[in-house]
């Protein structure tokens, strides 16, 4: 059975995601498995996690839900079942979140229904230590930010080579046939002054709920799993658990056998993951040999 260490490594190639539990615009990620949950929220201000195994949940459901009688594991399988769309941006108008803050602590109230029966669900969150905020939030920030500077400045040199080959093409004697179609030369200096004048302050003001868009969440799996990589190779004895791939989501259970009391309760898929954007690094080409314009120029 999976101790509260796997399960955080497993947590950690799940991807942020942007919620709201009442009034309130958080991120969070969770991973459930049959042995328990982890779950980290986010305000952006102050992060907090709770980490439960299977005795506590038998035990916070019995005095939540006194009506409601079956196996923890159908207890997890639901939570997990009303989470997913969640994280997944999909309204349930069953399930209603709210939230409640302390000093060092979140408090998230589930209310829902389990065979036509209320079921409640309370996430008792505490402050998250410092190593967790820099292993979940921090460093895979910085990496991101290495991966996209990459990105970028590869980007740059094949716009410098597409200016390069439009130019040999008009010093051949080629003109464009739509001159809609005509662009400037690309000067890097001054696309990143432009940039930085007329599009940073609106990406600054999206808000909080905003951090993490679809195309983030995937370069956040992408290099989590090459953390979770290295770090199987700096401990071979298998203390990191392998990152599931791409279209796989470890943070759900499968489906328990249902019991009496939930055999018509809906189930609810987790988002598939898709496959990371981040592509191999690749070295300029050499300019290709000169050919007959086509399509754009006549």
């Amino acid at each position: 059975m999976e101790g509260s260490e796997e399960l955080e490594s497993s947590l950690l190639t799940q991807p942020w995601a942007s919620v709201c539990f009442g009034e309130s615009a958080f991120i969070a990620k969770a991973c459930f498995r049959d042995s328990g949950y982890v779950l980290l929220i986010s305000d952006l201000s102050s992060i907090w996690y709770e980490s439960v195994d299977t005795e506590a949940v038998g035990q916070r459901s019995k005095e939540l839900n006194k009506r409601l009688t079956a196996h923890v594991s159908s207890f997890l399988h639901r939570l997990c079942s009303l989470m997913c769309p969640l994280l997944a941006g999909q309204q349930d108008t069953t399930t209603s979140f709210s939230c409640h803050r302390t000093p060092g602590r979140l408090s998230v109230h589930v209310k829902s229904e389990l065979s036509g029966l209320p079921f409640y669900w309370d996430f008792h969150c505490s402050t998250a230590p410092m190593e967790m905020v820099s292993r979940h939030l921090v460093r895979p920030l910085m990496r991101m930010s290495l991966v996209l500077q990459s990105q970028l400045q590869e980007l740059t040199s094949l716009l410098l080579q597409k200016d390069a080959e439009i130019e040999d093409y008009r010093e051949s004697g080629a003109a464009l046939s739509r001159d809609r179609l005509r662009t400037e030369p690309f000067q890097e200096e001054t696309f990143l002054q432009n940039f930085m004048a007329e599009s940073l302050s609106q990406i600054c003001s999206a808000g909080d709920g905003q951090a993490f868009a679809s195309t983030l969440r995937q370069l956040y799996v992408a290099v989590t799993q090459q953390e979770v990589k290295q770090a199987r190779k700096r401990h071979p004895s298998g203390d990191a658990e392998d990152p599931a791939p791409a279209g796989e989501t470890p943070g759900h259970p499968d489906p328990p056998p249902q019991t009496q009391e939930d055999e018509t309760a809906p189930s609810s898929e987790g988002a598939t993951l898709a496959s990371s954007p981040v592509q191999k690094l690749r070295l300029p080409v050499a300019k290709a040999k000169q050919k007959k314009a086509k399509g754009l120029f006549s």
